[in-house]
């Protein structure tokens, strides 16, 4: 397909030999911002979630720039991939061979041409701008040239018609803007266990690529003992939360305008993380053992140890969180500061180690994993990771998950739990264990999770961005026999 009109867009060849030896930094705007976050990703190798809010600070943006700051650049990390297709129709040679400056640069352009409509000329003229800001006056002609066979060609429906125009798995890589073998681990994820009717069709695979797109409204946390939900409804633009009872949507705002936050009284954590915690808490225990001793065996930084101390406090239980690096250590203990101190310790350590230093009657384990169900609030994440993460990840979560069952008295639980739903990391795990461990039998984990539906044919429960509004969570209940 070619644009309206019939022509193919002319292509430019994008090689600068007149840019600066490095980009200037420090100009100013919403457009600047968003690019100094784009340039920070790129050459740094930084979490964007991480680095934003200090990055908004310093550019002292009104907060109606800094919303416009935000969308455009998390936008532009999201659909990166849909963008580099549609500007390798417009540039010689494909995007990838002009100055990485410029790339995001165009990229930045391209997202307000085609998702945030911003007018054409206005686009286009202050994309140039920055340009012009960031490597001098030749490349911005480039980048004027560029952007305006963009948008000549159409709006975005018409370029993903012409660079994904099928629903094979490279279509919707780029249709979506995810690399295909998440695509591909998504679609064997639906099918293996659907939600719903439509889970494995195409239209629920397409939805669950469209929900990873969509920015997460924040949700808070009540932490048990400290807070009541009903006390967030007390703050300004809170909602109840869709499934947990301690869930709170902040519709608008940033979650630091509310005081809770700031005391610790409460904190932001996604309402799946908040329902593994509260099913690990819950689970039925068997045998006449003990219910004294939890554990949460990779706590950093400390949000479900939070609701867990909460929980155990009110019990007369004590909460162990382990944590093997020290600065992710403190921050679990700064997110637990506002509890009794006879509640809960922090013991730095690998996890794998911990069997030598305490049992337990409860245990959860929030596996190191891909993160893959977490792609709403990581935008930069689904570039960053590749299949080899697969065989990286696997020992480590199996020797966890063994020392986890080790650490556990009989009649006791472990609750395994990721924010990805690939095959790799959840149900292979689990059966690898399940096949070594006679000791060990699976719990159907669904009614744990009271009124939330669509939860997967079981034992173990799947929450899905496009089902239940939360990240793609796992979690599996084994029992110690």
């Amino acid at each position: 397909m070619t644009p309206s009109g019939g022509q193919k867009p002319r292509r430019d060849n994008g090689s600068s030999k007149s840019r600066p030896n490095s980009p200037q930094r420090g100009h100013r705007g919403a457009r600047g911002a968003a690019y100094d976050l784009l340039h920070k990703v790129a050459a740094e190798d930084v979490y964007a979630n991480l680095v934003w809010p200090h990055m908004l600070t310093e550019a002292k943006l009104t907060d109606r720039d800094a919303a416009f700051a935000t969308e455009l650049a998390y936008g532009t990390l999201r659909w990166r991939g849909l963008y580099d297709a549609v500007l390798d129709q417009c540039v010689d040679g494909g995007v990838n061979r002009i100055d990485p400056r410029l790339r995001d640069v165009l990229r930045l352009g391209v997202h307000q041409l085609l998702t945030l409509k911003t007018p054409p000329h206005a686009a286009v003229a202050e994309t140039v701008a920055l340009a012009r800001q960031v490597a001098g006056d030749p490349p911005a002609g480039l980048v004027n040239a560029v952007l305006r066979r963009v948008s000549a060609g159409g709006d975005l429906e018409y370029w993903r018609s012409v660079v994904a125009p099928g629903d094979t798995s490279a279509d919707l890589s780029i249709a979506y803007s995810h690399p295909r073998w998440i695509v591909t681990a998504f679609k064997e994820a639906l099918a293996a266990h659907p939600p719903n009717d439509d889970a494995a069709s195409d239209s629920g695979i397409r939805a669950l690529l469209q929900a990873d797109n969509e920015p997460a409204r924040p949700v808070l946390v009540a932490r048990p003992g400290l807070l009541e939900q009903r006390d967030l409804m007390n703050f300004a633009h809170v909602e109840p939360g869709r499934w947990s009872p301690l869930a709170g949507v902040l519709t608008q705002g940033r979650p630091a305008d509310v005081s809770a936050i700031r005391q610790g009284r409460a904190g932001v954590q996604d309402e799946g993380s908040q329902l593994i915690a509260l099913a690990l808490a819950n689970a039925p225990l068997a045998g006449s053992g003990t219910d004294e001793a939890w554990v949460d065996l990779a706590a950093g930084p400390g949000g479900k140890a939070a609701i867990l101390v909460g929980l155990a406090q009110q019990r007369g239980a004590v909460v162990t969180a382990v944590e093997p690096r020290e600065h992710r250590a403190q921050l679990v203990r700064e997110t637990l500061a506002r509890f009794s101190p006879q509640s809960y310790r922090v013991l730095v350590a690998d996890g794998r180690d911990a069997i030598a230093l305490m049992s337990a009657d409860r245990v959860l384990l929030d596996s190191p994993c891909t993160g893959l169900g977490a792609l709403r609030r990581r935008p930069e994440a689904r570039w960053r990771r590749t299949p080899a993460d697969l065989a990286t990840l696997g020992p480590l979560q199996r020797e966890l998950l063994a020392a986890a069952v080790d650490m556990v008295r009989p009649g006791g639980v472990v609750g395994y739990s990721t924010c990805s739903p690939h095959l790799v990391e959840t149900d292979q795990v689990i059966a690898d264990l399940c096949r070594a461990r006679p000791d060990v039998e699976l719990i159907d984990a669904r009614p744990l999770f009271p009124g939330v539906p669509d939860l997967g044919d079981g034992p173990a429960v799947r929450l899905w961005p496009h089902v239940h509004g939360t990240d793609g969570m796992y979690f599996a209940l084994l029992r110690r026999t």
